[in-house]
């Protein structure tokens, strides 16, 4: 009796969160979350951030939207947060609205789009072997002679005949990750918005259920972004236009990073375990970086651009194969470590 008394409660509890859903859904769709970021403008910046902050937690209801509140999907957070999902469409897209619970109050609703930037084929089990044995077969030829330890011996020599400007890019980019780290203990409001706009993008772009999946697709998935987005997209390409591009935005990029990812807004052992992460994926992005000024510099001194492009894909080798270390750590962390 005493079982059957106990294994009541999480169901009571799960239905009474279901139902806190349903009506917050009702509420949503009637206007009594809305909020206008404008109203900031003029205000105190404690109550501006807290007007932003609400305004990311509750999105817009899209026009056209279509809900199913009988068929709702319930999941708890690592941080405490109930996540109900009901299934919706807005002009024949499907998606979900997302109600997000904390105790008894309602922290968030929004549309979420299953429309995604990460490729269907990332969730198929032969993908994932693949990437992992042509990843191990990578690390293999790096140690017999061949094209790719070539390659590899090639681009670190370019680091080592520009040792001054690698390890100046280094302390430059890293120097504003750790700035922003520290602005996030003057300003953790500041901080903590920052947060929820990268989590909210990655949201929307199709990451926002990567905790789901098996080790071997978020690695996957992981490697696909990061070198799609993050290397080739908003590095090497922006590297093409002689190297300054790529500076500024890495700049910014690693400063706003290290808002999002600071310390102050972690616990320490979650934090720890996820430096690692840090380390190796940033210096993929500081390697292009690198690759970039070194055309810059072949350029200026009539080397020619052909010569600063090879500069520049040498580093887009290296940086990827920091990106595929960076993903198995990462995938291992973010399932086994750091929940």
């Amino acid at each position: 009796m005493a079982v059957l008394i106990l294994g009541t409660f999480p169901a009571l509890a799960q239905g009474a969160a279901l139902e806190q859903a349903r009506q917050a859904v009702r509420d949503w769709q009637a206007g009594k979350y809305n909020t206008d970021p404008a109203q900031a403008i003029g205000k105190p910046l404690d109550e501006q951030l807290r007007i932003l902050e609400r305004a990311l937690a509750f999105s817009p209801v899209p026009g056209g939207l279509e809900i199913n509140l009988d068929q709702p999907e319930l999941a708890q957070n690592p941080d405490g947060t109930t996540v109900v999902r009901f299934p919706a469409a807005v002009g024949g897209q499907g998606g979900n609205v997302q109600v997000s619970l904390r105790g008894d109050r309602v922290v968030g609703i929004g549309w979420v789009s299953d429309a995604s930037l990460i490729p269907a084929w990332t969730s198929s089990p032969l993908a994932w072997w693949a990437f992992l044995g042509l990843s191990l077969l990578w690390l293999a030829l790096l140690f017999l002679p061949g094209r790719l330890r070539g390659l590899w011996q090639e681009g670190w020599a370019l680091v080592r005949q520009y040792g001054r400007l690698y390890l100046g890019i280094n302390i430059g980019l890293y120097g504003l990750f750790v700035l922003g780290s520290f602005t996030a203990y003057a300003s953790p409001q500041v901080a903590m918005l920052v947060q929820k706009l990268v989590g909210g993008a990655l949201q929307q772009v199709g990451l926002g259920g990567l905790l789901t999946a098996g080790p071997l697709e978020v690695a996957l998935i992981i490697f696909f972004w990061n070198f799609t987005r993050g290397l080739l997209l908003t590095t090497a390409l922006p590297a093409l236009a002689l190297g300054i591009p790529a500076l500024l935005l890495n700049g910014l990029r690693y400063f706003f990073f290290g808002l999002a990812l600071s310390p102050a807004l972690f616990p320490a052992g979650r934090y720890l375990f996820h430096v690692p992460t840090l380390l190796i994926e940033l210096q993929a992005y500081i390697l292009v970086t690198f690759g970039g000024m070194v055309l810059l510099s072949k350029v200026l001194r009539r080397e020619g651009y052909g010569a600063g492009f090879r500069a520049l894909a040498l580093t887009v080798y290296l940086g990827a194969f920091f990106l595929v270390v960076g993903a198995f750590y990462e995938s291992y962390s973010l399932i086994y470590l750091m929940r």
